[in-house]
């Protein structure tokens, strides 16, 4: 029999959004309830008939709440196989009844986290008798249903009416294995919060775990399958992010617009506006303005073909000015802190045209994971959350870098950091004037970089391009002195890397050669 009728339900919830509608919904069915502490309360004073947990058991609830449903008397109803001999002498032997839906949410861990309780609150919010008793009817789910998601109240309804009072065992397996991948996205959680706090870097074991936020049509290409989660970690970005309008995001533009919004919280929207503009997860244009129109207007120049179908990021408010410029060419995601109405009506004319609003900005020196899975494994390290203003730079080149220069460097080695690998960046007040993005070779990077700021000039009628006069970042050393090169060829008049090459010599003899301005970081932006 893969039918099985709902007799007694046991509901326990944390979150009670629409927990009095399910309840009455089933004691209309002709459904017995069985509650606990704060769920049994409000279910009576919605005047419904219920039982407390502590009458199926015998015992109170005691210790703040901690111990209440820990009891045979529980888990033997939730675990008993119906029909089998052994299993039900051992109900009649000690009085316990079966029960045939369990309907429990968890303490909320992840909330605790967000907003970043104190120790000992978090503590408090890591649920024991919950996943205990989720465990246990998902593991039975030939007999029992288990519910962890408020969101499937009405499917569970719909499941009943559908098979006369009774559930099917193809719903309940599916959710059995929701609840199963709750309990492991809640421990993942709590594993990754506590290993932490206990200062551990390789914990002997690291879970994962997301709650779904949108299924995806398809991933990077039309034959792959994919969906997006959303995991504890509530640092502003795409995840916390608001859509406003436009038509439902891509797996590419959440990757390209996460890639946007990361290098555009570099820049304090307290000093300058800044542009980022991102296409294939590389920035091909990036500025500082006085205002967000003047940064996006120079992001553009960088490489206006490769910004078009692209996305921009902004690190302040956008405004009906820098909304009517983006406009103007196709653009597939905006996102910034917030926007006007203007600008929200203004967007609202390209119906297609995304529009996300985050709330705030990453910061980018927040600790937090990045993780890429290989075959038979992931890899996990800690993001990268250097940022050059924090760093010492050391001048290594007869001539130092002119305050002009300086601010340069700094701005180029800030935007290298979000290249892909190997990564060179021509900058020139406050811009992006040329990008090199994931050679083989950091000489081809440099000679890219260096093309692209031609068809830029060409494209602006410009008479020569901006590297010329212009600072080059490089995200890792140069190992031979062909890549600075290929910047001084360009017209670079100073250079940021962060050193520690053999041949370190060799290129810092060949910019004194130059005339070059160069400066180490002593930290290194690989970015794979």
């Amino acid at each position: 029999m893969t039918e099985r009728p709902v007799a007694r339900a046991l509901l326990s919830v944390s979150d009670k959004t629409g927990l009095i509608e399910f309840a009455r919904a089933l004691h209309e069915r002709g459904v017995a309830l069985v509650s606990t502490g704060g769920t049994s309360k409000a279910i009576a004073e919605a005047g419904l008939p219920v039982r407390d947990v502590s009458d199926l058991t015998g015992f109170p609830e005691m210790m703040d709440g901690r111990v209440k449903t820990l009891h045979p008397n529980v888990h033997g109803g939730l675990l008993a196989i119906r029909g089998d001999a052994g299993h039900e002498a051992s109900m009649a032997e000690h009085g316990i009844l079966p029960i045939d839906l369990l309907v429990v949410n968890l303490y909320p861990f992840e909330a605790a986290l967000a907003r970043n309780a104190d120790y000992d609150d978090m503590v408090e919010n890591i649920d024991i008798g919950g996943p205990a008793m989720i465990r246990g009817a998902s593991k039975n789910h030939a007999h029992v249903a288990v519910v962890v998601d408020v969101a499937d109240y009405a499917a569970v309804l719909a499941d009943m009416d559908a098979h006369a009072g009774a559930t099917s065992l193809a719903f309940r397996t599916r959710l059995a294995a929701k609840a199963f991948s709750r309990t492991a996205a809640y421990d993942a959680a709590i594993g990754t919060w506590l290993s932490a706090h206990a200062g551990e870097t390789a914990p002997a074991f690291r879970a994962l775990g997301g709650a779904l936020a949108q299924g995806l049509r398809y991933g990077e290409n039309p034959h792959q399958q994919a969906a997006f989660y959303r995991t504890a970690d509530s640092r502003p970005g795409v995840a916390t992010a608001t859509q406003l309008q436009g038509k439902e995001l891509s797996y590419n533009n959440l990757n390209d617009t996460d890639a946007a919004y990361e290098l555009v919280g570099e820049f304090d929207p307290a000093r300058t506006a800044a542009c980022v503009i991102v296409k294939h997860a590389n920035p091909c244009g990036v500025a500082e303005g006085g205002s967000l129109k003047e940064a996006y207007e120079r992001a553009l120049a960088c490489d206006p073909v490769s910004a078009f179908g692209g996305i921009v990021a902004l690190n302040r408010t956008l405004d009906a000015e820098a909304a009517a410029e983006i406009v103007k060419i196709f653009t597939e995601v905006i996102i910034a802190p917030d926007a006007t109405d203007e600008a929200r009506a203004i967007v609202a004319a390209k119906k297609n045209l995304r529009l996300l609003v985050a709330g705030a900005l990453p910061d980018p020196r927040a600790p937090g994971l990045s993780v890429k899975t290989i075959a038979g494994g992931f890899l996990a390290q800690t993001r990268d959350s250097a940022v050059v203003d924090d760093l010492e730079l050391q001048v290594v080149t007869r001539r130092a870098p002119t305050e002009a220069e300086l601010a340069d460097l700094r701005f180029a080695f800030r935007v290298a950091k979000h290249v892909k690998s190997n990564a060179i960046v021509y900058a020139r007040d406050g811009a992006t004037v040329g990008v090199g993005a994931g050679q083989m070779s950091r000489v081809d990077s440099a000679r890219i970089a260096a093309r692209k700021a031609v068809d830029a000039a060409e494209a602006a009628g410009a008479a020569e391009p901006l590297t010329r006069g212009a600072v080059v970042a490089s995200d890792a050393f140069f190992p031979f002195a062909d890549g600075l090169d290929a910047a001084i060829e360009a017209g670079a008049t100073a250079v940021i890397q962060p050193g520690g090459s053999m041949r370190d010599a060799e290129v810092i003899a060949r910019a004194d050669e130059a005339g070059l301005a160069m400066a180490f970081t002593g930290v290194r932006h690989f970015r794979h």
